[in-house]
């Protein structure tokens, strides 16, 4: 499938993955809109992003599925954003967690923490899991990261526990993905590393985090309500209209 050049990358190369088993929804297929550019700007990524695109490696990507329109984009208010009574827990619990911010990378502490949290998925949650090679991780978390894409640990002790991998862009962070070791469940890092992404974006000015794709009912996104003010975005528009971003109200 292919559409018209992007003006901010004309040189990229577009092309569709046919329907393979939704994730989210029982019954439902999905279909997904690839974009490959080897070479991505800031300006680029920031201009998708804030269009409800994602990004693994050089590959940007938003669903394109058939006769289904469930993923919504999420983004946080980051300066309306005031943590609750469990979210201040989360900061209490994480006193001692050391965090450390920096380009990304690949050893054998991520492969082997990648693989346990997903296997610990497939017990814990049903999902479908298969160790990750070195090369799949390099093309899916380092490659394409330029000047843009950052991981942040999270350190227990000197014992890596979590890996966030993020992108700064022009008017937020981007939160690609987040794993940690299932050891330290009890600390919530997943919520720990959304308040550190907020105060991240704080300090460099910046007014939003991007959540990816909320879908209603969804059990696995249901963490993504718990930040409000939250704005949602209904569809993937080209970089050559504005993005309308609504407020959003999780369904009671």
């Amino acid at each position: 499938m292919n559409q018209p050049a992007d003006p901010l990358h004309p040189e990229s190369t577009d092309f569709c993955m046919l329907d393979y088993p939704c994730a989210y929804l029982p019954g439902k297929n999905t279909r997904m809109y690839y974009r490959y550019v080897r070479n991505a700007t800031k300006e680029f990524t920031s201009a998708v992003i804030r269009r409800g695109w994602r990004r693994f490696g050089n590959y940007f990507f938003h669903p394109i599925c058939q006769g289904c329109n469930e993923c919504k984009s999420l983004r946080i208010d980051v300066d309306a954003f005031t943590p609750g009574k469990s979210q201040r827990r989360v900061i209490r619990k994480n006193r001692d967690t050391e965090i450390i911010l920096r380009s990304p990378t690949i050893t054998p502490g991520h492969i082997l923490l990648y693989n346990r949290y997903h296997q610990w998925k497939a017990q814990k949650d049903g999902w479908k899991h298969r160790n990750i090679s070195e090369r799949e991780y390099y093309e899916n978390f380092v490659e394409g990261a330029h000047d843009f894409g950052f991981e942040v640990l999270y350190f227990r002790e000197d014992r890596l526990v979590g890996v966030d991998l993020i992108d700064i862009v022009e008017d937020g962070i981007s939160a690609i993905y987040f794993f940690h070791d299932p050891d330290f469940a009890r600390l919530s890092l997943g919520t720990y590393s959304l308040i550190y992404q907020i105060g991240l974006a704080r300090r460099l000015g910046l007014p939003y985090i991007y959540l990816g794709y909320w879908v209603d009912g969804c059990q696995a996104f249901r963490y993504k309500e718990n930040f409000p003010p939250e704005e949602i975005l209904e569809g993937f528009p080209p970089v050559v209209e504005e993005p309308n971003w609504d407020p959003f109200t999780p369904p009671s």
